[in-house]
């Protein structure tokens, strides 16, 4: 499997691509990572330095990679936080190049705005342009409970509700949702939930809600539902996958007392999953 994976890197620490190439890489995966911004750090320590990537710099990396002949053979386009208006041009022309050289190729796109604590933290025009053009051209999305509400405008809270929300986001376009983070009011305290909804049917697992924030965790959950749903496609499958192996990298950083993710000391967890929650079909 190839994924084109079109994000933001940073040298100190793991979020964008410095998140999602080595869990992909330990899977068997081939990434092609085209970076958006070449950050010393991310954002949430406040201050950072490094360039945002021009698009039409990005986009030449991009016709780079079309010039070795090699678009034919990509099965995902993989993008995350989008810094500024401009890459979302990008990003769909890059998709739509993809596609003409493979039919059977896919976009996955984690739509990244916010969250529920802290509201969108990205630009005011991003969270529309992400609505109105990008998500409708994707395949598969990876939304927060959050980010699901604002793109189908509802307040996802209860199961029946954010499952609600999930199929009007596929009526939209993709095919396939993964809601990284599910809060209703009757699961068990002291918990978290992914839910998985395609064709076949919606899925749901519960963990453990461990007391951290970790940039960069949402960016691994999305590379490697994607490609763990890309290669089986099998939802359910998928979301046992990532589940276990975010869980065991969450925990492992939270166990170390840093900040930044424990991804490289976590690879065997990506590698050798150990499925230790159920998935439960509710749909």
């Amino acid at each position: 499997m190839k994924i084109l994976s079109i994000q933001s890197a940073v040298a100190y620490g793991h979020v964008g691509n410095s998140a999602a190439v080595f869990p992909l890489q330990r899977i068997g995966v081939e990434v092609l990572p085209v970076y958006t911004v070449n950050f010393s750090n991310h954002t949430g320590y406040g201050a950072w330095r490094g360039p945002h990537i021009a698009p039409d710099d990005v986009r030449e990396v991009i016709a780079g990679i079309e010039d070795r002949g090699v678009l034919g053979e990509i099965d995902v386009v993989l993008s995350g936080y989008q810094g500024g208006e401009g890459i979302a041009d990008v990003i769909l022309e890059a998709v739509a190049k993809v596609k003409s050289a493979n039919p059977t190729a896919i976009y996955a796109c984690d739509p990244v705005m916010g969250n529920a604590k802290s509201g969108c933290f990205v630009a005011p025009a991003i969270p529309v342009l992400l609505r109105e053009r990008v998500v409708p051209a994707a395949d598969l999305i990876t939304p927060n409970q959050f980010e699901l509400g604002y793109l189908t405008g509802t307040e996802p809270d209860t199961l029946e509700s954010t499952l609600a929300s999930v199929d009007l986001a596929r009526t939209g376009g993709p095919s396939t949702v993964l809601v990284t983070s599910v809060e209703r009011p009757e699961r068990e305290e002291g918990t978290i939930e992914m839910l998985a909804v395609d064709e076949h049917g919606a899925w749901i697992v519960q963990t453990p809600r461990l007391p951290m924030k970790a940039n960069g965790s949402g960016d691994v959950t999305a590379a490697l539902f994607t490609a763990h749903y890309r290669a089986t496609g099998d939802a359910a499958e998928a979301l046992a996958r990532t589940t276990s192996s975010v869980f065991d990298l969450l925990t492992r950083t939270h166990e170390s007392g840093e900040r930044e993710l424990q991804l490289v000391e976590s690879q065997e967890f990506y590698a050798h999953p150990r499925m230790q929650f159920a998935v439960r079909q509710v749909r």
